[in-house]
This record gives C-alpha cells, structure tokens and sequence, in this order.
C-alpha cells in the first residue's frame, strides 16, 4: 500500500499543476503572437505627422492647412486616422489650420505608467503642447472622450481656447455597466496579461459587431476600411483604451461643476440615435445647463457623427468660429443664420472624401 501511495505522487498526481503550465505556456505563446502583430501592424503603418516632446512625453500630431488653428481630439480607443478617413482633416484644412493628436497611449503617442491620464491631466499636457506649437486662441474639436478633454483645457486654460466644439461627448456621470468589464486590461499585472494574450484576440473577433455599435444605426462608410484596425488592437493601445474606461464616470463627475464657467462659443453636435453616449442624457442636457451654446442634432446618426455626417461636423466647426467676438454673458448665441441657440436638426448627406492624400 506503501508502494502504491508513493507512485501517486508523481506528475499524474499533479493534473492541476499540469493544467497550469500548459495554460501559463499558452499565455505566453499568445503574448508572443500579439507582440509581434503590434510590431508587424507599426511597420504597415508608419507614423503619418511629426512627433513633439514636452515633459518628457513624446506626442504624435498632424498638422496641415493654413489659417486659425483648429485643434482635433479624438475618442477613446482611436487615433489620427479615424479623422483623416472621416474627410474631415481634409474638408478643415481648407480653411483652417488643422492639428490633430493621437492623445496619450494612441497611435504613436507615449502614455506614461507613472500618471494617472485624466483629462485634466491630458489638458495640461496638451496646454503645453499647444504653447510649444505656437498655438494660442485655437478652436478646439473633441469627438466622445476627446470632448471631455477639450471641456478640460477649455475650463483650465480658457486663453487657450477661443472656441469649443463638442462631439458625441460623455459630460454627466451615469450608471455604465459596460464600464466594469472594459476597464479591466488597465488593472495591472492581471490586466497585463489580459491585454497581451487576450484582449487582441477578443477584439478582433468582436470587431464588426463593436464597429455595428459604435457607428449604428448608421452604416459603417466604405471610407473607414482606412482605418488601421491593427493598430488600434495593439496591447498598449487597448491598455489607454480601458484606462479611460475606468476613468470616464469619475472625470464626467468631477468636470460637471465647472460647466457653467465655461464662456467662450461653444457647438455641441451630437446624432440623435448615439448607442454609446445617450443623446437626450449627455449633449441635450449639457445644452440645457449651457444656455448660451448652440446644439445641433444629427437626426439618424448614431456615435461616429464625425464618420457619418462629417459635413454637419465642418458646419459646427464654422459655426463656432463665426460666434467668435459676441458677448457670451446674458445672451443667446444666434447661428450662422440668425436663428436663436435652440437645437437644430440636421440630416446627414453622405460623404465621398476618401483618406486624406495630403498628410504628411
């Protein structure tokens, strides 16, 4: 009996130690696959702008056009190319001088482990990105996320800013069950792990029902196929992406006292059938607390306004540049074509603009 008991402790006696192993060297095979996809997905697509480093931190931009500035930020898990495969750098370039970000830990912009990248923390970052530039009294478009980041910079440094354009923004903290399970990559050492072995297989699975998402009830425009999903599936680039996750009740909650300071021009744009930041719940109330803003409803439009309709998009853009030197206390701010700043519905006319052949 002595004899038997013995040979049960050998390797047979461990299934759940083999299981581990196996498991632990599967993990790492995959973390292997990713990286070297991440490396493959960079080289297919080199950097597009020029790179800038302010404290440290080296930031990726794009900058093209001539006239006032008009700065870009773009939404959580996205980078450059969703505005330059919107036509929308092309369209503002014709009259503006456009400069567009990829905002910390996207594209090829660093994302530093030592921070906690609120958008507070990203609007000082980009504060001194902008004086660096040479850039000061700028309009300033943040489409979902990166709205948040231009209400930020805005509040903190309003010399920077003579105009804000806020589209398809997440402003009022609210109960997100998603927000849970996306934010999970960004714990660390589990989420590292997560986002190196599994998240990009995930995500490249679910990538047509996200893209359904994120775009409907809008059709998703033959136009996007430029952009580099490979990229954005990236480890370090999901990581960002479940950061802001995590981060994006609490930043919408604390931001939401400073709204009322708020007194340059400012359009908010939104489609009226958003999937991801309830029309009614995020611009239309923000347009009520902000009585001096312009609103304008995309109507059948869902979250990618900028994708979908980016011709209503250049019309705030123009909009809010034309509201520029009326006094913003105790008066209504009247549209480009005299009407008051009640919402305005708008119905999107397909676009043709491909990927811009001009970025650098």
């Amino acid at each position: 009996m002595a004899r038997a008991r013995s040979m049960d402790t050998g390797p047979r006696g461990h299934p759940y130690l083999m299981a581990a192993g196996i498991a632990a060297g599967l993990v790492a095979i995959s973390a292997g696959v990713n990286a070297w996809l991440a490396k493959r997905a960079e080289r297919a697509n080199p950097p597009m702008g020029r790179f800038i480093e302010v404290d440290g931190i080296r930031l990726h931009y794009v900058e093209v056009g001539e006239g006032q500035p008009l700065v870009l930020f773009h939404g959580n898990g996205s980078m450059i190319q969703d505005f330059g495969s919107s036509g929308l750098i092309d369209m503002a370039s014709r009259n503006y001088r456009v400069i567009a970000f990829d905002r910390p830990g996207y594209g090829y912009s660093d994302r530093p482990r030592t921070a906690l990248w609120t958008n507070s923390a990203q609007a000082e970052l980009f504060e001194k990105t902008l004086r660096q530039l040479g850039v000061r009294d700028a309009l300033v478009l943040g489409h979902s996320w990166g709205a948040s980041v231009a209400a930020a910079l805005a509040l903190k440094h309003p010399d920077m800013v003579r105009g804000l354009v806020l589209a398809s923004g997440y402003y009022f903290p609210s109960i997100r069950m998603d927000v849970a399970v996306l934010s999970v990559p960004a714990i660390p050492v589990v989420g590292d792990v997560i986002r190196y072995a599994i998240s990009p297989i995930l995500t490249r699975l679910l990538w047509p029902l996200l893209l359904r998402r994120v775009f409907g009830p809008s059709p998703i425009p033959r136009k996007f196929r430029g952009f580099p999903k490979e990229m954005a599936v990236r480890p370090s680039q999901l990581r960002a992406s479940a950061a802001e996750s995590g981060l994006m009740i609490l930043d919408a909650a604390f931001s939401r006292p400073g709204y009322s300071e708020l007194k340059m021009p400012i359009v908010i744009i939104a489609g009226t059938e958003d999937r991801i930041t309830d029309f009614h719940d995020q611009s239309a109330r923000l347009h009520r607390e902000l009585p001096r803003s312009v609103l304008h409803r995309v109507t059948g439009v869902g979250h990618m306004v900028h994708q979908s309709a980016p011709d209503a998009v250049l019309a705030a853009i123009d909009e809010a540049a034309g509201m520029q030197g009326r006094e913003a206390i105790g008066t209504d701010w009247p549209d480009a074509r005299g009407a008051t700043s009640s919402p305005r519905q708008i119905r999107p006319r397909a676009a043709s603009n491909t990927i811009s052949e001009s970025l650098p």
